[in-house]
């Protein structure tokens, strides 16, 4: 069993955990745990002093979005990220729910009303309570200072306006050959300006005391007012629970759909004339409304979660028709000298292009095939952001596909044309698997890229993903914003490290060496 998880974690090109299998089966315990203690203890160590530098140093930096969230407030974004997803496939659930379980709902999410009465009485009146401490503390510490800045200001104000007085006086008196006296004014000039300076600086230095003042007392306000926040933002998520499963319920528009209809069939039989035919319209209408209500699903803004997996069904749609291309046209290179001379040109030509310089035009080729792209079953640019995925990605692929072909034992190739193999089974027997490593080394550089580039394709394209996401909260501007941006941070990272972990399995799984594949 210790050689089949060794195996496994070499495979996956995780050696790292190599020590902690061996340690469990008593290998050699000190070295190992000395291995433990060089390539585990000290990654994590060096981590958690880049989390502690990080809340240190972050709050020291404000910004028009407040200040640089710590790792607790991204913690807390995250929570509230996920919060809102849950929430959201909650109200689609209660949508669908009928009968007994409809009305069992009501009753939990009624009961979840009644109970959070008392909670936000109680929150609310604890914000009072602080509003009125902390304005009663400031109403003595600040006045004071508030004081002494207006004295300060207004004392400011009349010796500026005295001196630009005294300056005008002694322009207007210079004559026009005196050239003592304006060398003079111009010192008299300076001297007003660094006085100007100086008492702005002082001024600008009790407000920061007056601001410190005011972040001092700030927290515990803010925190009662968070606190009135979650209760209420709790109880808007009940209420709009509520309608999902009253007015807004599939079975109760079907239930009133049917009712209208039944009653519109009523009249149409004893109408007549002009009547009649406005009736039978409004039946037409109405049936074909009410079999769209049987499968229609309520509108709703798209989560996190939900433009994650829409992400990477772009990225991987991009890497697939990158791969259809490159590996097919990176053999016929390996192949033939002519091909790669041919194709180097090109190569060395679009390799360098940024995807937002390929994405605009993509769109306006992709749209051209569209004659009604609300109505299309997959959207322009979700498209768009897959070839520009494409564009960028394929290169590695192509390039090591190439060499990984020309650099196949020409022995082999001499053999099959001695037995005379045909084209494609020299193709799928010796060429193909024998250059597999290199492939698969490209294919791993490819989606690397891919995913880097698909951000940037997505918030330019505003296609529902994850760069939309980003795109969305930075014009949001709100420091709550701003932290969910460092938890997209962390999303794009760890998805772009698993499928990394996914190419180095199928790589090692392909190679015929020993050699690491991963760092």
């Amino acid at each position: 069993m210790k050689y089949k998880i060794l195996k496994a974690l070499d495979v996956a090109g995780l050696k790292v955990f190599e020590p902690i299998v061996r340690l469990c089966y008593g290998e050699e315990p000190r070295v190992q745990v000395v291995k433990i203690g060089k390539f585990i203890v000290v990654p994590v160590i060096v981590f958690c002093i880049f989390l502690g530098l990080w809340g240190m140093i972050a709050p020291r930096h404000k910004t028009k979005y407040g200040e640089v969230p710590t790792p607790a407030v991204v913690w807390d974004a995250f929570n509230g990220v996920y919060d809102f997803h849950v929430r959201e496939n909650t109200k689609q659930d209660d949508y669908r729910r009928s009968g007994q379980d409809r009305s069992q709902t009501i009753e939990q999410v009624n009961a979840e009303l009644a109970a959070i009465e008392p909670d936000a009485a109680a929150a609310h009146k604890h914000l009072d309570e602080v509003k009125a401490e902390v304005d009663a503390s400031l109403k003595a510490e600040l006045k004071p200072l508030q004081d002494e800045y207006n004295v300060m200001k207004t004392a400011a104000f009349d010796a500026r306006k005295q001196r630009e007085a005294e300056l005008k006086e002694a322009a207007d008196c210079i004559k026009a050959d005196d050239t003592d006296a304006r060398e003079s004014l111009l010192a008299s000039i300076i001297d007003h300006e660094n006085k100007t300076d100086a008492d702005r600086d002082k001024l600008d230095e009790l407000k920061a005391k007056t601001n410190t003042l005011l972040a001092a007392k700030a927290p515990r306000l803010l925190a009662a007012q968070q606190q009135v926040n979650a209760i209420e933002e709790q109880r808007m998520y009940l209420n709009m629970r509520l309608q999902r499963l009253e007015s807004d319920n599939r079975e109760v528009r079907l239930a009133d759909a049917e009712t209208d209809l039944k009653a519109i069939h009523a009249e149409y039989l004893t109408a007549s004339g002009p009547k009649l035919l406005a009736l039978g319209k409004n039946i037409v209408r109405s049936e074909q409304r009410l079999e769209k209500t049987k499968t229609a699903e309520p509108a709703g803004p798209w989560t996190f979660f939900e433009q994650i997996a829409r992400s990477l069904a772009c990225v991987f749609l991009g890497f697939a028709i990158a791969a259809g291309i490159a590996i097919p046209v990176g053999i016929l290179c390996g192949l033939s000298p002519v091909v790669m001379a041919s194709m180097t040109p090109l190569i060395s030509l679009f390799k360098p292009v940024s995807p937002i310089v390929w994405l605009p035009i993509v769109l306006i080729i992709v749209g051209g095939f569209y004659a009604n792209p609300d109505q299309a079953w997959i959207q322009p640019s979700f498209l768009a952001s897959a070839i520009t995925v494409a564009l960028c990605s394929l290169w590695p692929t192509l390039t090591n596909t190439a060499f990984g072909v020309a650099a196949i034992d020409k022995d082999h190739l001499n053999v099959a044309r001695v037995l005379r193999l045909g084209f494609f089974t020299r193709l799928f027997k010796i060429i193909i698997p024998s250059a597999l490593p290199l492939i698969f080394a490209g294919l791993r550089i490819s989606l690397g890229v891919g995913w880097m580039v698909l951000i940037a394709a997505e918030l330019l394209s505003s296609s529902e993903g994850i760069g939309k996401f980003v795109w969305d909260m930075f014009n949001n501007g709100s420091s709550q914003t701003f932290a969910q941006m460092f938890v997209v941070v962390f999303f794009v990272g760890a998805i772009g490290m698993f499928l990394d972990r996914i190419m180095i399995v199928l790589q090692r799984l392909v190679s015929f060496d020993e050699a690491p594949t991963a760092i």
